[in-house]
C-alpha cells in the first residue's frame, strides 16, 4: 500500500470525513485490521480563506506548495488536496513535487460519465462555480456540460459553505434552500444530476434527497485515492 499525503484543513470538517472514508474504504478492500497509510498536513483554514477572498491565489499557492513538498519529504507517494476549490492551484502543486496528485475533478468527471449523465448542476464555492479551473476541466477532459446556479443561487450556496458548513453548522433551512435551488435548475436549466463540488456539502445533502444522480466529490476523491494507493 502506498502512503498518501493529505493537504487538509480546508476546512477540517471535510478533512475529518476524508480521513474516515479513506480508512473505511481500505478496510472494505483489504478486510481485517487494515487501514490507510496517511500523512496529513492540516492548515489553519482562516489563513487560506483570507487569501481566497482577497484574490491572493499566489500566496495561497505558496502555502500549498510548501505543504506538498513537506509531505513528499515525509514519505508520501501520492498527494490528495482535500478540497475542490484549492484544485485551482493543482498544477502549481503538481509541478513542485515528483509524486502524482490525484485530481478531484478528474475522478468526479469519470464518475459522471460512467453514470451516463451529461449536464450536472455544480454546487460549490463561488470560486469553483465562477472560475474555469474546475468547470473547464469537466468540459474539456470529460465532455460534460456543467451548469452553475444564477447569481443569487451562487451567493446562497457560497454563504452556506463558509458561514455554516465550514464551521460545523448544519441547518435544515439551508438544506431546503439547496434543494430548492436544484429544483429551480432542473426546471430552468434542464440539469440531469448534481455535483456536490465542495467537500463540505456532503454534510448537508446527499443522494437520498434526489431522484437524479448525485456525485459526492469527497467520497469519489477518497475512492480514487485508495485505488491509487492499492495499485
Amino acid at each position: 500500500m502506498k502512503t498518501l499525503g493529505l493537504i487538509g484543513g480546508m476546512s477540517w470538517e471535510s478533512t475529518a470525513i476524508y480521513y474516515r472514508l479513506l480508512n473505511e474504504i481500505v478496510r472494505e478492500r483489504l478486510g481485517g485490521l487494515h487501514s490507510a497509510k496517511l500523512l496529513l498536513w492540516s492548515f489553519d483554514f482562516a489563513e487560506i480563506a483570507e487569501r481566497q477572498h482577497a484574490g491572493d491565489w499566489d500566496g495561497a499557492g505558496s502555502l500549498l506548495v510548501d505543504a506538498a513538498r513537506r509531505l513528499e519529504a515525509g514519505g508520501a507517494e501520492g498527494l490528495v488536496i482535500c478540497t475542490n476549490t484549492m484544485h485551482k492551484l493543482a498544477d502549481a502543486v503538481q509541478a513542485a513535487v515528483s509524486i502524482p496528485l490525484i485530481h478531484i475533478a478528474d475522478a468526479t468527471g469519470r464518475a459522471v460519465v460512467k453514470a451516463g449523465v451529461k449536464r450536472p448542476a455544480l454546487l460549490a464555492t463561488r470560486f469553483t462555480m465562477e472560475q474555469d479551473f474546475y468547470r473547464g476541466r469537466l468540459v474539456d477532459k470529460h465532455g460534460l456540460e456543467p451548469v452553475v446556479p444564477n447569481q443569487a443561487g451562487r451567493e446562497m450556496v457560497h454563504k452556506v459553505i463558509y458561514d455554516e458548513l465550514c464551521q460545523g453548522i448544519v441547518r435544515p433551512e439551508s438544506k431546503s434552500a439547496y434543494l430548492d435551488e436544484v429544483g429551480r435548475m432542473r426546471r430552468a436549466d434542464r440539469v440531469d444530476s448534481v455535483i456536490m463540488g465542495c467537500t463540505e456539502i456532503t454534510m448537508l445533502i446527499g443522494q437520498g434527497d434526489f431522484d437524479i444522480p448525485v456525485f459526492d466529490t469527497t467520497r469519489i476523491h477518497a475512492e480514487a485515492a485508495v485505488e491509487f494507493a492499492l495499485s
